[in-house]
């Protein structure tokens, strides 16, 4: 049988992206949904090139993460600095054109485009581990993150009108008038205005030399 350059190229590109995804540490259900591997594959895959290595993920895990899948995207608020972590991952994502409505992409989509979707999701996902390096967002929920934020229906990135940053917030969330960038609760310091000044100190009034001698006369 002879084989095409195009089906060689695509199933290349495909064990490509599984072997990427698993250094990562993705489950065995998303390298599946994203290269259209079968079980059998994957696991073959794993025993040749993985399991005899001494880090296989970036946290020295030898096997795949098992357990259920990370739940919704909600938890990406929880915390200031979870949100802030997750802010950086969306913004990576947006730029590199994973999250763009006009552009359906996700698990759905097949063939050469949804393989080129799934090393950008790596990239993006490196990039974020370069600025980040203790990261608290796995790789799988990144993929949970950038999910959302092309639904659109838990989560999404809006703009601040004040400091003009995009920030992560609730979809259901009304447009607000800033992202909290001069909150207390933010850990940024409020400047005390210009204009105004400080009050003076109320105290008893001490007497003057000229009083003082006239007393001691």
């Amino acid at each position: 049988m002879r084989i095409s350059a195009d089906r060689y190229n695509r199933d290349r590109l495909r064990y490509d992206l599984a072997l990427h995804m698993m250094i990562h540490g993705a489950r065995l259900s998303t390298v599946r949904a994203w290269t259209e591997l079968s079980i059998d594959r994957l696991r073959k895959l794993y025993r040749a090139y993985l399991m005899h290595r001494t880090s296989v993920t970036a946290s020295g895990a030898k096997r795949w993460p098992r357990g259920k899948v990370p739940g919704t995207a909600a938890s990406f608020l929880h915390s200031s600095a979870m949100a802030f972590e997750a802010t950086t991952l969306a913004c990576v994502l947006q730029m590199l054109g994973l999250v763009s409505a006009d552009k359906p992409g996700g698990h759905g989509e097949g063939g050469a485009r949804l393989l080129q979707q799934g090393e950008l999701l790596c990239q993006a996902y490196e990039i974020y581990l370069l600025l980040h390096p203790h990261s608290v967002i796995s790789f799988e929920r990144a993929c949970v993150l950038q999910r959302a934020l092309l639904e659109g229906d838990e989560v999404k990135l809006d703009s601040c009108g004040q400091c003009k940053r995009l920030y992560l917030t609730d979809a259901a969330r009304v447009k607000a008038a800033n992202c909290g960038c001069a909150s207390r609760y933010l850990g940024l310091p409020l400047r005390r205005p210009e204009n105004r000044l400080r009050p003076e100190r109320r105290g008893p009034k001490l007497p003057t030399r000229a009083e003082r001698r006239s007393i001691k006369q």
